[in-house]
């Protein structure tokens, strides 16, 4: 046998205070359950004279005196068990005895003592308090509650102090911050970070500042303090700090804002503090904070209105920490969040967040980037066009063009097919956009030719009003909650006109206004068209002052605490007027250039009663080519020039290439 070969390792339990507890606890039950107890057929009542007789009789071993409740016990000598209780006892059972009331006790040492002396009585006499036997009863029914209720206190505060580590509640001002030693961990770099160039290269200087300080610091420039990652939810906000943390060569602490907020008072600043203690002997170092409107909330402006007194605590915590008089060389602060409005104006400020980098929705060539990245681990055919995923997909986010890929893998592979089509996109599109596709949904034809006629009105109006977004394909297919839609592909535009609205609010008003000219009613199928319409109506006026009656004025409010609207009574009738009067012309439009191409709505109605779903080509095969150009066609038309001219360049640089190496080769 080889003396060299390793032993088996034993699995040795650890060591925990519980056992202990769980030990003590356990012995206190034995001890209370095995306790000597006299059942109840070894004890008898009986009189006080007969107590005497008893004793006269020399038949008692030992009198027991209990001089709190008045009560002796006599123990019978074993001879004479029987004659007193009538059975012979075993003799590893209780020793049985006789309860009896006595009135005084020198009555009772009166009566031994005589019996002494007559040689009647040769036992002991024996006092004893209740206190003393009882003192285990008194351990049970006092102490061991006590004992219970100290264990749970114990185990629900360790729970609330972040878990059943040692400490527990002790650790509940602890910092629950996420440390990583080296970005790597996290295997998420800049080069997964698709779009988004201005904002990849503010994070990327960070990063620089970091590793090469010495760089900006020669020329007496100081090192940020902070930036501000503002944006919608699912631009990428949180992607690009981890890509920092997988760049950086620091380590990083990770936190959500709702990690400082706690139920007891002074706990998120204290972990505050434990936050930026833990930074300081790490530095140089980046703490990024996710979700930071949670703790930086501004702060009330009124004691009336009742603040959370701990939330402000902990946000004076944090501004403390960022900028007051110590000193956090070498921790830079990275935070999130898409509520910036809301955010405290002392956090805002420069030496706190020094800079406020906008992550904003992704244009055409960022999602084509984007898409690039999401499309890696898919497999495609040859149909998938990329740069027609990124027109089909306008506003949207980088987290909504993974769902697309998502969902069009997702779409295939129910089809039990090999490779993700365009086909598969579109529909992943349309079930992101309008929901899901039902097809049990039962209607009559007369409902159904309704909708046909309203939707027909979307796209006729929107055909021929010049600034109404290009019509892609229109169905009334049921889906989600719409009976019906028309899907169109939004202008990105830097600003909205006046005029550019209107034609908007007039298209969505199409439907409607058909329902009413053509059907002789109108329905609750034009409740979402209405709603979106009057937001669209108040906005214009009462924001961005495109009144007749209110031009040039913004009753915008952005104060939360403010419970009264910035304007009078009077304004707000003057507003509702001009509201109604401005819905009014749009619609009195839209049923105007209805009537002016009833024939093409007739047949329009008509083809998507038949078919259900109808594209542009159709509706251009009916009313011909659209008068107006779009601005998504026009740039599309210059990407397209753009991409010919810079391929022609190429072509003429590798044939200027080709003729030198010919020539050099001669």
């Amino acid at each position: 046998m080889d003396n060299n070969q390793e032993k088996p390792k034993m699995n040795m339990p650890k060591f925990n205070m519980t056992w202990i507890y769980t030990l003590v606890i356990i012995s206190i039950l034995v001890a209370y359950f095995t306790t000597d107890k006299t059942p109840s057929n070894a004890v008898k009542e009986a009189s006080y004279t007969q107590f005497k007789s008893i004793v006269n009789k020399g038949w008692a071993q030992k009198i027991v005196v209990n001089k709190e409740q008045n009560i002796l016990a006599i123990y019978v000598k074993g001879d004479h068990v029987k004659e007193v209780f009538g059975y012979t006892p075993n003799p590893k059972g209780k020793i049985p005895y006789v309860e009896v009331e006595f009135g005084s006790v020198d009555q009772v040492e009166q009566f031994v003592e005589t019996a002494r002396d007559k040689a009647l009585f040769k036992g002991e006499l024996v006092y004893e308090n209740e206190k003393e036997s009882n003192t285990l009863n008194m351990i049970l029914y006092n102490v061991l509650p006590i004992i219970l209720l100290v264990g749970l206190w114990m185990f629900f505060f360790r729970r609330m102090g972040g878990g059943g580590g040692a400490g527990g509640v002790f650790n509940v001002g602890k910092s629950k911050a996420k440390m990583y030693e080296k970005g790597g961990e996290l295997n998420v770099t800049f080069k997964d970070v698709a779009g988004q160039e201005g904002a990849k290269q503010e994070v990327q200087e960070i990063v620089d500042f970091l590793k090469n300080p010495q760089k900006y610091t020669e020329l007496g420039g100081k090192i940020p303090k902070g930036a501000l990652l503002v944006g919608p939810p699912g631009t990428g906000k949180t992607l690009l700090a981890k890509a920092v943390a997988g760049e950086a060569g620091v380590p990083f602490f990770s936190m959500s804002g709702s990690d400082f907020v706690e139920m007891f008072v002074g706990v998120g600043a204290s972990r505050v503090r434990d936050l930026f203690r833990q930074a300081k002997e790490k530095s140089p170092c980046i703490i990024f904070i996710d979700e930071i409107d949670a703790v930086g909330r501004a702060r009330s402006k009124s004691p009336a209105t009742g603040g959370n007194d701990e939330r402000e605590n902990t946000l004076n915590a944090l501004l403390t920490e960022m900028d007051g008089f110590g000193t956090n060389s070498g921790v830079i602060i990275l935070a999130a969040t898409n509520r910036a409005d809301m955010l405290d104006s002392a956090l805002l400020r420069a030496g706190r967040f020094d800079r406020q980098i906008h992550v904003d929705l992704p244009d055409l060539n960022e999602r084509k980037a984007i898409f690039m990245v999401h499309l890696k681990p898919v497999k495609t055919d040859s149909s998938v066009d990329i740069d027609f995923l990124a027109r089909q997909t306008p506003g949207f986010s980088g987290a909504d063009i993974a769902n697309v890929c998502n969902e069009a893998a997702l779409i295939a592979a129910r089809h039990n097919s090999s490779h993700v089509c365009k086909q598969d996109f579109l529909d992943a599109v349309d079930r992101i956009i309008g929901g899901l596709e039902k097809k049990t949904k039962v209607m009559t034809a007369s409902e159904k030719k309704t909708i046909a006629i309203h939707e027909a009105g979307h796209a006729t109006v929107s055909w021929f009003t010049e600034h109404a977004n290009p019509l892609v394909k229109v169905s009334i297919v049921p889906r989600g909650r719409a009976l019906g839609a028309a899907w169109y592909l939004p202008e990105e535009r830097a600003i909205t006109t006046r005029d550019e609205m209107l034609d908007e609010m007039c298209a969505t008003l199409g439907g409607r206004a058909a329902e009413e000219l053509f059907t002789g009613n109108i329905s609750t199928g034009a409740m979402n068209d209405l709603e979106r319409v009057t937001k669209s109506a108040y906005g214009m006026i009462a924001y961005a002052g495109m009144s007749d009656k209110l031009p040039n004025i913004c009753y915008y409010n952005n104060n939360e605490y403010s419970f009264q609207r910035p304007y009078s009574e009077t304004t707000a009738k003057i507003m509702d007027d001009e509201v109604l009067k401005m819905i009014n012309e749009q619609y009195e439009r839209a049923k105007q250039i209805l009537t002016e191409h009833k024939e093409g709505h007739a047949k329009l109605a008509e083809l998507l009663t038949e078919r259900e779903v109808i594209f542009a080509e159709d509706v251009e095969h009916i009313f011909g080519k659209r008068p107006w150009t779009s601005r998504a066609e026009e740039l599309l038309e210059a990407q397209q020039r753009a991409d010919a001219e810079a391929m022609a360049e190429r072509r003429a640089q590798q044939l200027a290439e080709q003729e030198k190496e010919k020539k050099e080769g001669k």
